[in-house]
C-alpha cells in the first residue's frame, strides 16, 4: 500500500498544477444556510480543531450526547438511523430521534442508498440539526447485504446522487463517512467528486470494511484523501486519548478526529484525561435521570465501559450481573460514594 500513495501523491502534484487551469471546475459549491448550520460551517472551516463523537448504534443516543459534549466534543452525531423505516413510521421517529437546546451542534446519520429517502428524512429533520450525514462506511453484513453502508463504495454514483439531491432540494450541509478502499485510487476518486458536487466535509476511517478493528489504521491512507482535496477531512480509528488526536492531526492534517470506543471507554478523553473522572460519571447519571431516553441495558451497558478502569476483575463481574436500576444506582453509592 505504500507503493500506492507514492505514486498517488505524484498524482496529485500532477493534478494541482493542472486544477489552476481549471478553475470552474474545481471550484467548491458554496452555500449559505441558518444562523446555527452556517456556524458551525464557519467553525470547521476557520481552521479550528474538531473533536467529534461517532455515530454509534445503541449508544450516541441524547443523553450520552449530552454527556461528551459537557466533556469536550464539539460535534456529535446520532446512531444510525435507517431512512426508510425513519420515513414511514412514526414509532421509529419517536424512538431514533430525541434531541433538545444543549444537543447542538448534531448530525444526523442515516443509513440509505436511495435520494428520495434520503431528501424525505432530511425535509423532517433540517430544523432541528446542523448537518446530515450518509454512512458509507458501515461494515456490518446485514448493512451491507441490504446495499447501505460501506456497500455504497461498490456504487459512488448512488453517493453522488444522494448529495446532489440533498444540495438542490433541502437547505442542510450534507456529509459522508467513508472507509478507504483496498484500491486507494477508488477513495481519492470518490472524495474528488464529492468535493465537486457539493459535500460539506468527509470522515474517513483508516480501515478497510474488510479489516478488523485490531487492525492498525492507516493514516498515510487518510493523509492522502486530505491532500487530494480542498474541503475538511475528519480522521476516524483509534482516537482513545487526546494525545492520539494530536498525533493524528500532526500526521495527516486533518481537521478533526472522531473517536467511538474511545468515548464510550472514556466520555472525557477530549479534554485530556486519561480514564473516566468520577465527576464525569456522575454527570452522566445526573443527565440520565433527568432526561431518560436510554433503556436501562444501555444506560448499565454505558457504565460498565465508564467503570472499566476502575473495576479488577472480580469487580467487573459483579457489576455486570446486576439487572435493575436500583441495583445499579446502590452498587455506584457504595462503591464510589456518590
Amino acid at each position: 500500500m505504500e507503493d500506492q500513495i507514492n505514486n498517488l501523491l505524484n498524482d496529485i502534484n500532477i493534478n494541482n498544477n493542472i486544477k489552476n487551469n481549471e478553475d470552474d471546475e474545481y471550484k467548491p459549491i458554496v452555500k449559505i444556510y441558518d444562523s446555527d448550520k452556517q456556524n458551525l460551517i464557519d467553525r470547521i472551516n476557520s481552521g479550528e480543531f474538531m473533536k467529534i463523537q461517532a455515530p454509534m448504534v445503541r449508544f450516541s443516543r441524547l443523553p450520552f450526547r449530552m454527556l461528551v459534549k459537557r466533556w469536550g466534543c464539539d460535534i456529535t452525531y446520532t446512531p444510525m438511523i435507517m431512512a426508510a423505516e425513519f420515513n414511514r413510521s412514526e414509532a421509529a421517529r419517536d424512538s431514533d430521534f430525541t434531541i433538545n437546546k444543549l444537543d447542538e451542534p448534531l448530525i444526523v446519520q442515516f443509513g440509505v442508498n436511495d435520494a428520495e429517502e434520503l431528501v424525505s428524512a432530511a425535509e423532517k429533520v433540517k430544523d432541528y440539526c446542523q448537518g446530515i450525514d450518509i454512512n458509507c462506511g458501515c461494515p456490518q453484513r446485514w448493512v451491507m447485504k441490504e446495499g447501505f453502508g460501506a456497500n455504497l463504495l461498490l456504487h459512488p454514483e448512488k453517493i453522488y446522487d444522494m448529495v446532489k439531491q440533498i444540495n438542490n432540494r433541502v437547505p442542510i450541509p450534507i456529509s459522508i463517512k467513508i472507509r478507504v478502499q483496498p484500491d486507494l485510487k477508488n477513495t481519492v476518486e470518490l472524495a474528488k467528486r464529492a468535493e465537486k458536487i457539493g459535500v460539506s466535509w468527509i470522515t474517513v476511517h483508516g480501515r478497510t470494511s474488510a479489516m478488523k478493528s485490531s487492525h492498525p489504521v492507516d493514516y498515510d491512507a487518510i493523509k492522502l484523501v486530505k491532500d487530494s482535496v480542498k474541503l475538511p477531512v475528519f480522521a476516524n480509528g483509534d482516537v482513545f486519548t487526546l494525545d492520539q488526536s494530536n498525533e493524528i492531526r500532526e500526521k495527516t492534517g486533518v481537521n478533526g478526529v472522531m473517536s467511538a470506543r474511545g468515548l464510550l471507554t472514556n466520555p472525557a478523553l477530549f479534554q485530556g484525561y486519561d480514564k473516566t473522572p468520577i465527576e464525569c460519571i456522575k454527570d452522566f447519571i445526573n443527565i440520565y435521570s433527568e432526561y431518560g431516553g436510554l433503556h436501562p441495558v444501555i444506560f448499565h451497558r454505558h457504565l460498565m465501559y465508564m467503570l472499566y478502569e476502575y473495576h479488577n476483575k472480580n469487580e467487573k463481574s459483579e457489576f455486570n450481573k446486576l439487572s435493575t436500576i436500583s441495583g445499579i444506582m446502590d452498587y455506584i453509592n457504595d462503591k464510589f460514594l456518590f
